[in-house]
């Protein structure tokens, strides 16, 4: 398969002449960078996704009936190279996958009220150094990532350093030097949302103490018997000496997490509850991942991508956009992006998709390229734990679509956004709704789905093919119709675009101001129809509402 690097755009060189704007533009080859701040990142739930292996179905003997979608449903690492091999990802446009946490997990149930639940979600983890059985093998992990790799895809795991699994019959606790297991966080203040549990029975890793710690008893006995203990030893020797870091409960974890880095390459880490620690704590941990990077590089030289950073995106619940790099707990704000992160999840992104394309699109352009530059937000309109997505019902797709893949930033496709997959699940308690099974079998036969399907695949494959989407300046052509234009420049690199929303089905007569030279001969990408430039504007003809602007295969 073809790298997205390997994608030909064109090269342009824009020089502001006068006041008035005039460009001259030159036309040349070259080749699209990936660009961070302009990803298309899938979001799964590992075990929700595709059962690549019905043979790791269960383990650990973890047969209790659970609530409704409260247990393992086996969809596993094999089930997401598959995708991959099938170029799944490839038709919608998508170059990272991030999926949620495979390593081992508690081995027994919990009831939070809900019914009872295995940890099909992965983050109530055991063993930060093994991968869950029920999820895969190592082997399965490296394979994945350089099949991702090939297709020109960034693989991004997801790390928890603020807690353990819960306490079972099966799981102990960990010592009390590791752990705290109350009082329950109240939000109240930094504190109280810091020092504290999350939930009842959710032991909070002590990630503030300067203590050192020794290895848990239950984590040595466990090494032993599968005949690894020395070599796990060694390593966090290693580690420790080469850091200088103290062997404090958080370092442990940091170390542990980054092997994943060194072992097979992954490109970057969305980290877990990130407001519940204190902001040094990601600092460190972004140190080390760099290093992790680097030191993948240096030791696989032949499966560099390109000299992109490690990336990092922080789950701070309920950061948006307009509070800007802080985030407010009432008595302290915390700048995180100078604490680790090139990129904040952002939790205000589902309420601006309410409002009109270019309230959404100038507000997201201005603060992106002023008071975030050089860092990136991910906007989503659906997810495995928020409990008012944009569009519950699904009536919404085309909508959801258009504005989350053509918003400036960073955009999360969440695994069924693409394919209406049921956010309302009858017989489900809280965020177990969120949760089904991805519905392969309406991709496969329901025409309406796959007519959704294909709407996401376009706009999703000119969104990777361009990088002014999703990093670039935004600028309104005219309103009535709307058109709009992207442009962006790197280096050497410039890409612009003209796209047309909300437009008369058939013939339609838009402008695209000074973007593109006269007699410039242009493409539609969402129809595949050419038109050329005449006196700043095109004419077209098509079925479609929508007209997506590019250089023609011509001019490249």
């Amino acid at each position: 398969m073809k790298k997205i690097s390997a994608f030909f755009l064109l090269l342009t060189m824009v020089f502001f002449v006068s006041c008035s704007g005039t460009k001259t533009i030159t036309n040349k080859k070259t080749k699209t960078p990936f660009v961070w701040e302009a990803a298309s990142v899938y979001f799964l739930m590992t075990d929700r996704f595709n059962n690549g292996d019905p043979s790791n179905d269960l383990n650990f003997d973890r047969n209790k009936k659970t609530g409704k979608l409260r247990g393992f449903e086996g969809g596993d690492i094999i089930g997401i190279s598959k995708k991959i091999d099938e170029g799944y990802f490839d038709k919608l446009g998508i170059n990272a996958i991030w999926f949620t946490p495979i390593v081992e997990q508690i081995h027994d149930a919990v009831d939070e009220g809900t019914g009872l639940s295995y940890a099909f979600h992965g983050y109530w983890a055991r063993d930060w150094t093994a991968l869950d059985p029920n999820f895969g093998t190592k082997e399965d992990l490296a394979a994945l990532v350089k099949k991702a790799h090939a297709h020109g895809i960034r693989i991004i795991l997801d790390g928890v350093i603020n807690h353990t699994g819960p306490v079972t019959a099966a799981d102990t606790v960990w010592p009390s030097d590791w752990v705290r297991t109350g009082p329950q966080c109240d939000y109240k203040s930094f504190e109280t949302t810091t020092a504290c549990t999350l939930v009842k029975n959710l032991p909070d890793i002590k990630t503030e103490s300067a203590q050192e710690v020794s290895l848990p008893p239950f984590l040595i006995k466990k090494w032993k018997k599968e005949g690894r203990y020395e070599k796990e030893v060694a390593s966090l020797d290693a580690f420790f000496e080469r850091t200088g870091y103290a062997r404090t409960p958080k370092n442990y974890i940091i170390k542990w997490l980054t092997d994943y880095i060194t072992e097979y390459g992954i490109d970057g880490y969305r980290a877990d509850t990130v407001k519940h620690t204190e902001a040094s704590v990601w600092a460190d941990f972004k140190t080390q991942c760099d290093y992790a990077f680097a030191n993948w590089k240096k030791n696989n030289p032949s499966q560099v991508f390109d000299n992109n950073p490690f990336y990092t995106i922080a789950e701070v619940y309920n950061y948006s956009i307009s509070a800007g790099k802080y985030f407010d707990f009432g008595d302290k704000k915390v700048n995180y992006y100078d604490n680790g992160f090139n990129n904040m999840i952002n939790f205000e992104f589902k309420w601006d998709a309410k409002k009109d394309y270019e309230f959404i699109f100038s507000k997201y352009s201005k603060i992106l390229n002023e008071e975030l530059k050089g860092s990136s937000v991910l906007n989503y309109l659906s997810s495995h734990d928020d409990g008012g997505p944009f569009d519950a019902a699904r009536t919404k797709n085309k909508e959801t679509a258009t504005k989350l893949l053509l918003s400036p930033g960073l955009a999360q496709v969440f695994y069924g956004d693409e394919s209406a997959r049921s956010l309302i699940v009858e017989g489900t308690e809280g965020d177990a709704t969120l949760r089904s099974f991805m519905n392969w079998e309406d991709i496969q036969s329901n025409p309406s789905t796959q007519k959704a399907l294909l709407h996401w695949q376009k706009l999703g494959q000119f969104r990777r093919d361009h990088p002014s989407i999703g990093a670039g300046i935004h600028k309104e052509i005219t309103a009535q119709p709307y058109t709009f234009s992207r442009t962006f420049s790197k280096g050497s690199f410039a890409d612009q675009v003209v796209i047309g929303l909300d437009l008369p089905i058939g013939k339609k007569e838009l402008s695209v101001g000074t973007i593109f030279a006269e007699g410039t001969k242009l493409k539609d990408a969402y129809s595949g129809k050419e038109t050329t430039v005449s006196n700043e504007k095109i004419s077209i003809e098509t079925d479609f509402d929508i007209v997506l602007l590019e250089y023609s295969q011509k001019e490249r």
